[in-house]
């Protein structure tokens, strides 16, 4: 299972992502993500622990 995370323009991560269409449908909900980067398989490990990537996008 891959996970990514989506960063603003100044670096910091406003949302985790499952999905390339979770990224699209942020984009179109107006959310600035500047860069996209494949999370680490120790990092997606939390998110999968933790619950759906969905649970850290606020107003997703």
């Amino acid at each position: 299972m891959d996970f990514y995370s989506c960063f603003d323009g100044q670096g910091e991560i406003i949302a985790r992502c499952q999905t390339d269409q979770d990224i699209n449908v942020l984009k179109k909900m107006g959310r600035p993500i500047a860069e996209v980067r494949h999370m680490k398989n120790e990092e997606a490990v939390v998110c999968s622990l933790t619950g759906s990537p969905s649970d850290f996008n606020m107003d997703y």
